[in-house]
């Protein structure tokens, strides 16, 4: 997919507020390279956007929405400085990785992760990013979504094949995300990589929110009639701990 230029000279004007606090529009020019009209013109639809604000003196500084922004990007990434004790004292119990996700628009990115004892090839790593509907931890912040947006999603996502087990049939897709929201954790076998499975439940914000999800992954031959029962009981009450830790007033669900 190519990158759209005037994205890309987009950019390229608000990374300039990176090293200035201030700008006009002949420094614009300057810095960037690009024709005056050109910058006068994305000038103007930032500033229309709200992305640009234009001061007394005629210069130009970054707009209040980027504070709205900044917040909703720290607060996610809070749930992560939070969440690293709870991940940790996870993995140490059962010995399977353990990953946090957020939701990213229309997929799911891994914002940390902690390996198992195992050396297991799995489809989680930090950055990496996966489709809503494919493996237990994407697929657990899908479930909460609210009932008309879920529906649109479900009617707009093409099911792509990652693995054996990604769900493909969307009537399937719908019945696993009702069972999930129902029973409060979500499993999955084989979707992103073969031969593992993971186990996920949601981490609610302190407004009763879907904030992100959790889970443990490993080898699918571990999630066995022996482990599962335990393996959830110990991912559903870390997501509760975590979720009471960001203000979460909410009861525990079977627990």
């Amino acid at each position: 997919m190519s990158i759209n230029k005037t994205a890309v000279k987009t950019m390229d004007i608000l990374e300039l507020f990176y090293e200035h606090e201030e700008l006009t529009l002949t420094e614009m020019v300057h810095h960037t390279g690009m024709p005056k009209t050109s910058v006068y013109r994305l000038i103007g639809s930032l500033e229309e956007m709200g992305f640009l604000q234009k001061t007394t003196k005629g210069a130009y500084r970054l707009g209040l929405i980027f504070l709205g922004f900044g917040q909703l990007v720290s607060k996610r990434l809070s749930v992560r400085n939070i969440a690293k004790p709870y991940m940790k004292k996870l993995r140490d119990s059962l010995g399977q990785a353990v990953n946090l996700i957020i939701q990213d628009d229309n997929e799911a990115i891994y914002i940390e992760k902690m390996d198992g004892d195992q050396p297991v090839r799995v489809y989680t790593e930090i950055g990496r990013r996966a489709p809503l509907y494919a493996g237990a931890c994407p697929r657990i912040l899908l479930s909460y979504f609210g009932e008309a947006d879920q529906m649109r999603y479900v009617e707009k996502v093409q099911l792509q094949r990652f693995a054996d087990g990604t769900i493909v049939d969307k009537e399937e897709l719908q019945n696993q995300l009702r069972k999930a929201k129902r029973e409060g954790y979500t499993i999955s076998y084989s979707e992103l990589e073969n031969h593992t499975a993971a186990i996920a439940a949601p981490i609610f914000a302190s407004d009763g929110h879907v904030i992100a999800g959790i889970s443990i992954s490993g080898l699918e031959i571990e999630y066995n009639e022996s482990t599962i029962p335990t393996f959830i009981k110990k991912v559903k009450e870390t997501a509760h701990q975590i979720s009471k830790e960001l203000g979460w007033m909410g009861e525990k669900e079977g627990i």
